[in-house]
């Protein structure tokens, strides 16, 4: 697992309207970047309408906030517009970011071990070192732990 202080790891991948994006190209601003494992499942819905449900909070201190599975351009684009998301889905089907941001783990369910992302959220500061590292957080409240985080409550 990164940990806090480390440079955050650049990558280059696919946003849900098929336009190349860079970590690196947020520099000077302050990122909200979150790993989840798939889109259209009930947890990973939760969580990516607790983030839009806070997003004018995000917006107003100036984070960006990136979301980033394995799924498909295609799949990001239907999952954005289904509940109106209004920030950034990345694909990262080749499992770059991923794997850099070592949130490919082995995970159980219901006894059956197989490997996937483990859904764990990382704030990085503006000059793109990881501020902090949110590992295995819950859906529904992670979108307002980070924005207490923030605002210096946590």
């Amino acid at each position: 697992m990164l940990q806090t202080g480390m440079k955050a790891p650049d990558f280059t991948l696919s946003d849900q309207n098929g336009n190349a994006v860079s970590l690196s190209g947020f520099l000077g601003k302050k990122v909200v970047l979150y790993f989840y494992p798939k889109d259209n499942t009930p947890g990973c819905t939760r969580q990516a309408c607790a983030f839009a449900g806070s997003y004018a909070a995000f917006k107003a201190q100036e984070v960006v906030v990136l979301g980033v599975s394995k799924d498909s351009a295609a799949s990001h684009a239907k999952f954005a517009a289904k509940y109106d998301l209004p920030f950034i889905l990345l694909s990262d089907p080749e499992l770059q970011a991923i794997k850099a941001y070592d949130v490919w783990q082995e995970k159980k369910n219901y006894g059956k071990v197989s490997m996937g992302v483990v859904r764990t959220t990382y704030v990085i500061d503006e000059q793109g070192v990881i501020e902090k590292v949110m590992p295995k957080v819950k859906p529904d409240t992670n979108a307002a732990e980070i924005l207490a985080y923030l605002a210096g409550e946590a």
